[in-house]
């Protein structure tokens, strides 16, 4: 089942996309390299981890609902010997978090084995699954990566790049995705880019992430980002190869939430390395909406380094405020109602001297329903502010995301229903100004044609279907698709 809503990030905030890693490296431990580079993404995933590898063609999955830590010890690694591997966290955005969508996944193709995992999210699944169920293809899970995956190995003809490529062309949405043969490592990114993906090289040997955060824990060294399109694989025979798939009218259009959000702020994209770009949008945030106060504070995590910056430009000395409990994240045991209701606390608690008597600046990434923020809200005035002016580092959610990111219903996003002096009433805060959109996209000293901003703007890049149609448990049996 989806993680329960009061374990949700403490802001509010979207949940997270997948992560996928994958290295080519024989003679090297490639399940534990895997493990370590999941390790580094697993902010991007917390429902379920996995590890297939393939040693002489033999390929070995591991993987199971839970964090990396939880699915993977000791013993296991040690039994996952190989030449390369691919491994995969995931946050359910089509498909409930059942155990048999947790990837990689599996199938037959030619007498060899295809494992795939993948970050994103299809918008024409339910044609393809539809096209692949009448040519006599079963599905045993609900995913649109199974969808993927089934229509590389229903592809017999020619080599693993062919059906790879002959994949891409038919599917329409997001997807970056790590892709593991018996002799062969691939990986590949949507013709718009919508998701990241990146090629490193460590000792020699290809290495492909989600974020360049999984080279750095691994020692491994940053080569470049995989184009959106293309298609990169690398054998025993024939090394390091890349082609490119091209989708008229497609343009590049990475997610800005990975710039807002989703990706470590360690990381770097497009050149530009988060943390520096998060600082600006605070220091944007500050010139849009100075005000009198005593101190800036920052909700933990995701909202640090645009507090620095707001700090910064104003003037207005930063300091936490908030105290972060870093063990809070998946869990199967679920809170009664009491605490429930008290569920902030499971995340995040105030420090009631540093913060009682004083005007405080609360910077955060974003809000989604509001619910968390007016508990949020509350929690600091009971705590003794004397003022809340809430600082959003980006600008209103008013459309729900088609392409990977579980966000919300558009009936339940609060910008798209109340205007943000409603919004400010609702969750109690003294004022609550947004990031501008022109402010957000100045900090990433990058042009507006680069990417997806659907969620702020309503203007998707790539064509979707019905509402109705996106819902993402549309195949778990009957489940209610709310439009």
């Amino acid at each position: 089942m989806p993680a329960h809503p009061s374990l949700a990030r403490p802001g509010g905030s979207p949940r997270d996309a997948c992560g996928v890693f994958g290295v080519f490296a024989p003679g090297y431990d490639v399940a534990r390299l895997t493990y370590f580079g999941l390790y580094a993404l697993q902010h991007r995933g917390q429902e379920s981890a996995g590890i297939a590898v393939s040693d002489d063609g033999e390929v070995t999955v591991i993987k199971d609902l839970g964090l990396v830590s939880q699915v993977f010890n000791e013993q296991m690694l040690s039994s996952l010997s190989g030449q390369h591997a691919i491994g995969h966290v995931r946050y359910s955005t089509t498909g409930a978090s059942h155990w048999q969508n947790s990837q990689p996944l599996v199938r037959a193709r030619n007498g060899d084995v295809v494992a795939l995992g993948h970050n994103g999210n299809l918008v024409n699944t339910t044609a393809l699954r539809d096209e692949l169920v009448a040519e006599g293809v079963r599905f045993t899970g609900t995913t649109d990566t199974e969808v993927i995956t089934a229509l590389i190995a229903h592809e017999a003809e020619g080599d693993l790049l062919g059906a790879v490529r002959t994949a891409v062309a038919k599917i329409r949405g997001a997807f970056s995705a790590a892709v593991l043969s018996g002799d062969a490592l691939v990986g590949f990114r949507d013709p718009y880019g919508v998701r990241p993906l990146c090629l490193g090289d460590y000792e020699g040997n290809p290495v492909i992430s989600s974020e360049t955060a999984g080279f750095d824990i691994i020692g491994a060294r940053f080569v470049r980002e995989i184009q959106p399109g293309e298609v990169v694989i690398v054998d025993a025979e024939h090394g390091l190869r890349s082609a490119r798939v091209e989708l008229e009218g497609s343009r590049p259009a990475l997610c800005i939430f990975e710039f807002i959000y989703f990706a470590r702020p360690d990381s770097v994209l497009a050149g530009r390395t988060l943390h520096e770009c998060r600082q600006a949008m605070g220091r944007h945030l500050a010139e849009e909406a100075p005000v009198e106060a005593d101190l800036v504070i920052p909700v933990p995590d995701t909202g640090i380094p645009a507090a620095i910056g707001y700090s910064a430009a104003s003037g207005i000395p930063y300091t936490e405020g908030l105290i972060k409990n870093r063990y809070v994240y998946r869990t199967f045991i679920q809170p009664d109602d009491d605490l429930r209701q008290r569920g902030i606390r499971m995340k995040l608690n105030p420090l009631t001297a540093i913060i009682k008597g004083k005007r405080l600046v609360v910077v955060d990434d974003s809000i989604v329903r509001g619910n968390t923020t007016g508990k949020l809200v509350d929690m600091l005035m009971s705590a003794g502010a004397k003022e809340v002016h809430l600082r959003i580092s980006s600008p209103p959610i008013k459309w729900p995301c088609f392409y990977g990111i579980d966000m919300a219903t558009r009936t339940e996003l609060i910008a798209a229903n109340l205007s943000v002096d409603e919004i400010r009433r609702k969750v109690g805060a003294t004022t609550l100004h947004y990031l501008t959109l022109e402010g957000l996209q100045a900090s990433t000293g990058l042009p507006e044609s680069q990417f997806c901003r659907a969620c702020f703007s309503g203007e998707y890049p790539i064509a979707v279907p019905e509402e109705y149609a996106m819902c993402k448990l549309r195949f778990e049996g009957g489940a209610a698709c709310e439009p």
